[in-house]
């Protein structure tokens, strides 16, 4: 399925940036996912588009309304409807419909990378980074919201630099802390050139879980011998000749047993047989909705994005994958690379549900452990 591209919203430039305000949150990316639309939708929505980019909002919002009048539930539509209100200047009635997006497909990363836009202009940072956290758990690997996030922290510590030289501005550490960090973020807000982001649901995922601890093994005993005194002889009277010293024989060299012959490795047919299998056995387990079996592939050591636990992960996940609706999940174009007992998966992925299609690049890690792959990463993109 063809991802549209990034639409960006038309920013203020530098100089319009007060001093206190956010000066790279202006630079957050607005795009816009593709979903599956029958033609006649898709032309609609492609004029309100083409109206947002000539500026010309009122009229784009008219348009899009028109479409919403017939599909009011179309997701598109009404991201579109949110990215218009914000080039008009209203965000309180955008925040309305991201808010709503989120709750209505809490998969799509793109709705709270814009509503953390917003709050960011109005210099809610909490509110931003908890945005920008969400995003970032549903897509690990949405860079721009990673990026986002990294301002968003830099106006944070800015803001705690500053109070701390409010109560004691002798504080050198602070002062130069604070000059770094306004070095950091002085510059211009900037808008990206736009970049194909492709939207599914994607596992939200913690940090690794912490590794086993490891057990010593058991010492081992060993009792020492008991040993009997032998009973004391009677000692001769008469003199004895010394016993002839017997030469003691050297030790025989036992015989050297043969080294262990190395387990030859599985041809790479083999090994790319087993991971095509696994990662169809995987999207099966995900379109009939098997959650056991599903979370069945991921490995002890599964590296869990974002700041969840392993227990939090699978929860969510099992409310996600087990949710009421039929899906379906596939893949094509699978590209396989094993170096061992290491194997990287890259393939397009796709996901369709009643109300939700999506098509996006997928790679995963698999490790083999004890004869069979599992996941140990997982990552939108190449």
């Amino acid at each position: 399925m063809p991802i549209s591209p990034v639409i960006p919203l038309a920013l203020p430039p530098r100089s319009s940036l007060r001093a206190g305000a956010f000066a790279r949150a202006c630079a957050l990316v607005l795009a816009l996912a593709a979903f599956g639309l029958p033609a006649a939708h898709a032309d609609s929505l492609d004029e309100a588009n083409r109206l947002l980019k000539a500026g010309q909002h009122a009229k784009a919002l008219e348009q899009v309304n028109r479409h919403l009048a017939d599909k009011p539930k179309d997701a598109q539509g009404r991201f579109l409807k949110g990215i218009i209100l914000t080039g008009l200047n209203k965000p309180n009635d955008a925040i309305a419909v991201f808010q709503q997006l989120t709750e209505d497909y809490p998969e799509l990363p793109e709705p709270y990378n814009n509503l953390a836009v917003i709050y960011a202009q109005q210099k809610q940072y909490e509110k931003a980074k908890q945005a920008l956290e969400m995003a970032i758990r549903t897509h690990p690997a949405y860079a721009t919201a990673h990026e986002n996030l990294g301002d968003i922290y830099s106006r944070l510590a800015s803001q705690a630099y500053g109070k701390a030289l409010q109560i004691d501005s002798s504080n050198a550490s602070a002062q130069t802390k604070l000059a770094m960090i306004n070095e950091l973020v002085g510059g211009g807000a900037k808008v990206g050139a736009g970049k194909t982001v492709a939207t599914k649901p994607a596992a939200p995922t913690p940090p690794p879980p912490a590794a086993a601890p490891v057990v010593p093994p058991a010492p081992v005993v060993v009792a020492a011998a008991e040993t009997k005194p032998s009973p004391a002889k009677p000692v001769e009277t008469k003199p004895v000749p010394p016993a002839p010293v017997a030469k003691p024989e050297p030790p025989k060299a036992e015989p050297a047993k043969p080294a262990a012959k190395p387990e030859p490795a599985k041809p790479a047919a083999d090994a790319n047989g087993e991971v095509t299998a696994m990662v169809d056995a995987w999207l099966a387990a995900w379109s009939r909705k098997d959650v056991k079996a599903y979370l069945a592939h991921y490995a002890r050591d599964f590296d869990v994005p974002g700041r969840q636990s392993r227990k939090a992960w699978e929860t969510e996940r099992a409310q996600r994958v087990g949710k009421p609706g039929k899906i379906e999940v596939s893949r094509d174009k699978l590209a396989i690379k094993v170096d061992g007992d290491t194997a990287t998966v890259r393939f397009r992925q796709s996901y369709r549900s009643a109300g939700f299609n999506s098509a996006s690049g997928k790679t995963l890690v698999l490790v083999r452990r004890d004869g069979k792959w599992q996941i140990q990463q997982e990552r939108v993109g190449g």
